[in-house]
């Protein structure tokens, strides 16, 4: 992340000056309300054939909910009352069968008119909210920053406390919460195809960029025809990243204005906070022993 003054490039062997992009005051003409049901959600992908469940113009707002990363079972296997189960949840499960390749649970896609290819869609990140009183962490073998260390697996259901914002991971022990969208993107390039919804890559995606918060503004380069929106992969919070391929994984309800900027082109997605930018560029990593993923990946530049 790169404070408003310079960024430090390459070890300060170089040093480039960040200006801000021009502001463009759109007014909101609209607001929609989006829930996920079988019909409204893209699982475990971002494509630019994918239609549309929701088109809005360039302004509106749209009140978006999303489902935790997990399936019923799961989650009652962990020790979750059945009552306390999403029946979206359910619902998705049990009658979505076109799916993959990767494992989110997207809502969307939403169709923002005017959006063109070449053009940047603006996400202003106006509120987030908890939509359910839990969350989980999990690990598996073979996962994560200590892959041999537990050749085991194991989910932890996690109470949320929404009046004083903080997860009850254990007795004296309790999380700040700060809930953001591991996955917010648009379409990728037609030529791309069904794009798996786990590494993130131009159209943004994956990130699990814990600052991407309530007040924020997110920069999405448009690939497809009206961008396509999807949001998902919601998190009550996080550390520095995944370490274990988990955060407080939840659902959650955001609040989204879109604006269509004709004036920016980017070839990376970039986010502004209101003290700091963040870019970000890619690597393809490469396998490590068979662990790792021969995927795209997109890095945070910079730092506080």
């Amino acid at each position: 992340m790169i404070h408003r003054s310079a960024a430090f490039i390459a070890g300060g062997l170089a040093i480039l000056a960040l200006r801000a992009a021009p502001v463009q005051t759109v007014a909101a003409q609209a607001t929609y309300t989006l829930k996920p049901t079988p019909k409204t959600v893209a699982w475990g992908y971002y494509d630019a054939k994918a239609a549309p469940v929701l088109r809005v113009k360039s302004g509106d707002t749209v009140e978006i909910q999303t489902l935790i990363t997990n399936s019923p079972k799961r989650l009652e296997d962990a020790g979750l009352p059945p009552e306390q189960v999403e029946q979206s949840l359910r619902d998705i499960t049990d009658q979505v069968k076109d799916k993959g390749p990767g494992g989110h649970i997207l809502t969307g896609p939403v169709y923002i008119e005017g959006a063109e290819i070449g053009d940047v869609l603006e996400v202003k990140i106006l509120a987030i909210k908890l939509a359910i009183p839990y969350a989980y962490n999990a690990f598996g073998p073979g996962r994560g920053y200590l892959p041999d260390d537990y050749p085991h697996s194991k989910i932890k259901i996690i109470p949320l406390d929404e009046k004083r914002m903080v997860a009850k991971f254990a007795p004296g022990i309790e999380i700040p919460l700060h809930p953001f969208f591991g996955s917010m993107g648009d379409a990728p390039p037609e030529s791309a195809g069904r794009f798996n919804s786990a590494p993130p890559w131009i159209m943004a995606g994956n990130l699990d960029d814990k600052d991407l918060v309530a007040g924020t503004t997110l920069y999405i380069p448009v690939h497809a025809p009206g961008a396509l929106f999807e949001v998902g992969d919601g998190h009550a919070g996080q550390g520095d990243g995944e370490v274990d391929i988990t955060a407080l994984e939840t659902s959650l309800i955001g609040t989204f204005q879109f604006i269509v900027r004709k004036d920016m082109h980017l070839k990376w997605p970039r986010a502004e906070t209101p003290t700091h930018y963040i870019t970000m560029h890619h690597r393809t990593r490469r396998r490590q022993q068979g662990r790792a993923h021969d995927a795209p990946q997109i890095y945070l530049c910079g730092s506080n």
